[in-house]
């Protein structure tokens, strides 16, 4: 599978500067096969270890952090020579051992040319942050679950992807019926590897769902093993509401809807762990469009979106017929589906999205970007039909600004708002805002 994360991991490989990597993200995005991947093909030999089930690497560690005696220690358990700049050295699962993520600073102060990659959930990174993270010491870079392009080469359409590289508008147009089949593919089996991968062996839409619903129920077993029982049965709660939150004409997220009468103080905790480990994106209110938007931030209202959209649809149980062949997945549940697929994709290019509400009315913008030196104000349209009264009214009132609209129209410039097609969200980042 083609990651597009392997392009940044080259230029850690190639920066003088470079520190040891951890590479963070929620369960089951790929971290594990994107290291040995990675390993393989870069370097002459991989020393890899799964500290889950590694137990020596727990006693080599436990009297000192002696970095010649450590890397004999690994070369006993590999059976590897290891060479400085030669080979790669993976701590997969890291946050099982109390002193590992501390072990990174020593590698990056006493033997920086030994090449270190480490991986662990972004949860087991996030508990293990305090006294023994070696802040400063280490290189960071997030991974997410497949994006529709990176879908696209998976599924055997890399034509189709590069087409849309092209931003040949005309072109892209033009194949407006395949690139939505496609999409509509994604909207079901979503981004997670796993599922992506028994899809475009198999074709067994089961098969696909039984993975999702897996991961899942892996992600819950996560919850009952790091917290209490009551907190568990409030992260379940919040997790289980995210549909009824999604499929609201107004996204806010309603602490009402999770329990009748519930109130933020019993569930603030509750989310907070469901961001930390990765499993929903938190999408704040801001209260007025300027720089620097964090200024701006209103932390009391927010939306949650779930990590993986094919994970979301199966959360919804959504028929594979409703998705593939009707037309409800485009038209009906309000939007939830393009909200959640447009969400995904502006976090896969490392954006941090906001929303806007009125205090005085109901209108309110899907998402608003602070992207390089311009904000821009992003309404999802899940159809061709693009009305936008609200989004006219914001650049009214913002006239500095220029919007972008994405739907299922093709692509038009319209002075003040761009109409770009769903299918090209994967390419915000370098579309033309002036």
């Amino acid at each position: 599978m083609r990651r597009e994360i392997y392009s940044k991991l080259l230029l850690w490989k190639n920066n003088p500067n470079r520190k040891p990597l951890i590479i963070t993200g929620a369960r089951q995005v790929g971290k594990t096969w994107i290291m040995r991947e990675f390993g393989k093909n870069e370097y002459e030999e991989v020393v890899y270890i799964n500290c889950d089930n590694e137990s020596r690497m727990e006693k080599l560690l436990s009297d000192d952090y002696n970095i010649d005696r450590i890397l004999l220690g690994l070369q006993a358990i590999s059976g590897i020579n290891i060479k400085e700049n030669k080979t790669l050295i993976i701590f997969d699962e890291i946050q099982q051992i109390p002193r590992g993520l501390h072990l990174l600073k020593y590698f990056y102060e006493e033997a920086p040319n030994y090449h270190i990659m480490v991986a662990g959930s972004l949860l087991g990174i996030t508990l293990n942050q305090g006294t023994s993270f070696p802040v400063g010491k280490v290189d960071m870079i997030d991974m997410h679950p497949m994006n529709f392009t990176e879908f696209l080469d998976a599924i055997g359409q890399e034509q189709f992807r590069k087409i849309l590289d092209t931003q040949d508008w005309s072109l892209i147009d033009s194949l407006s019926t395949k690139f939505i089949e496609f999409l509509r593919q994604y909207y079901y089996v979503g981004g997670m590897p796993e599922a992506v991968d028994s899809y475009c062996k198999y074709k067994d839409l089961a098969q696909v769902r039984s993975i999702q619903n897996n991961i899942l129920k892996a992600y819950r077993n996560d919850i009952s093993k790091h917290t209490t029982k009551t907190e568990s049965v409030k992260i379940g709660q919040v997790l289980d509401s995210l549909p009824s939150q999604l499929s609201k004409e107004n996204k806010k997220f309603i602490y009402g809807v999770v329990k009748n009468g519930a109130r933020a103080s019993e569930y603030e905790l509750a989310i907070q762990w469901l961001i930390d480990a990765g499993i929903v994106h938190k999408v704040n209110r801001i209260k007025e469009a300027k720089m620097p938007i964090k200024f701006y931030e209103d932390i009391s209202a927010f939306k949650l979106f779930l990590l993986d959209l094919g994970l979301f649809a199966c959360m919804c149980d959504v028929p594979a017929a409703e998705m593939l062949i009707g037309d409800n997945v485009f038209v009906e549940y309000k939007g939830a589906f393009a909200e959640e697929y447009v969400l995904q994709q502006l976090i896969c290019q490392n954006m941090k999205p906001y929303y806007w509400s009125s205090d005085r009315s109901p209108a309110e913008i899907d998402f608003i970007i602070q992207h390089e030196n311009k904000i821009v104000p992003i309404e999802v349209k899940a159809e061709v039909n693009v009305r936008a009264r609200s989004l006219r009214q914001f650049i009214n009132d913002n006239p500095s600004l220029k919007a972008c609209r994405f739907s299922m129209l093709g692509y038009a410039d319209q002075d003040w708002m761009i109409n770009v097609p769903l299918y090209s969200v994967c390419h915000f980042s370098s579309l033309k805002l002036d």
